[in-house]
């Protein structure tokens, strides 16, 4: 079943426009929920939206939004006065320029949404401009008004759709420069960096879903499932590193690569094919 759109609108390059809707990647539902429980009676507690300064009871269908411009001073907005400040990207995705993806840090991205056709009409457009982005490897830069906020967008082909991703501004993100002004002062060997590659080259993989499994709530599901049919698992110990201990380098990197001679799966079969090719050619 296909998730309800959060955002439906026009997606306009120069004069040229299509209908679409944004939808949501992630569920919403997935993972483990808990509740607050009182202990004693076993009972959910309930939160309560009380007045800070009377600690009567105020039903959430009677609150507003306000805005505090002085202590304790609130401006009360309403949907009216919010209604007052559309702007085009409360409609329209209209792109302002086409960018080389990778000149994006990932570091800018934050929510990702499915691009999709709103309805039949424009479904040309939709196709001549994702397959315009996908042929100059670029990614379209918009704006949107989502929860009240405009946020900037880089849009990318996906399959036989695109995909949007909101961008963090600059000053949403911590500067990184005081975390690495130490890091400048090392200067690693060449033999080191040598060993290293070899071992990223040896466990050189391609991505798959299940590298993304949250082991932690799997774990914690075997806890749950334990103490409902009244037993108890076995605790394992996480390994632990010490911090201040200091290592030979050199002798670790080495002792990396011996710990796995074999080769991998993948590289077997690699191999039985190029065996294979080599025959043939013979």
């Amino acid at each position: 079943m296909a998730s309800r759109p959060i955002w439906r609108g026009h997606l306009r390059l120069a004069l040229v426009s299509c209908p679409i809707a944004l939808h949501s990647v992630v569920r919403g539902s997935n993972g483990l929920h808990f509740h607050l429980i009182n202990p004693k009676t076993g009972h959910r507690v309930r939160m309560v939206s009380q007045d800070a300064e009377t600690d009567e009871e105020v039903p959430r269908s009677d609150l507003v939004k306000g805005y505090e411009f002085e202590k304790d001073r609130y401006v009360l907005l309403d949907d009216d006065d919010f209604a007052q400040v559309k702007i085009e990207s409360s409609s329209t995705l209209t792109i302002g320029k086409f960018v080389d993806l990778s000149t994006i840090d990932p570091i800018f991205f934050d929510t990702s949404y499915y691009v999709a056709p709103d309805g039949d009409a424009g479904l040309d457009v939709f196709v001549v401009l994702r397959d315009a982005i996908h042929k100059t490897r670029t990614a379209a830069l918009s704006r949107v008004v989502i929860a009240g906020r405009e946020r900037p967008l880089a849009i990318i082909p996906f399959g036989k759709g695109l995909v949007c991703h909101t961008l963090f501004e600059p000053a949403d993100l911590w500067d990184a420069t005081p975390l690495f002004a130490d890091i400048e002062e090392v200067k690693p060997e060449a033999d080191m960096i040598a060993l290293a590659t070899q071992l990223i080259e040896r466990q050189n993989g391609t991505f798959q879903a299940e590298d993304t499994e949250d082991r932690y709530e799997s774990k914690l599901r075997a806890v749950i499932d334990a103490k409902l049919k009244g037993e108890g698992i076995t605790q394992e110990e996480p390994p632990t590193s010490d911090r201040g201990n200091v290592i030979d380098l050199m002798a670790a990197l080495k002792a990396s690569l011996d710990q796995d001679k074999k080769p991998r799966p993948e590289r077997e079969k690699a191999g039985v094919a190029k065996k294979r090719t080599r025959r043939k050619a013979s």
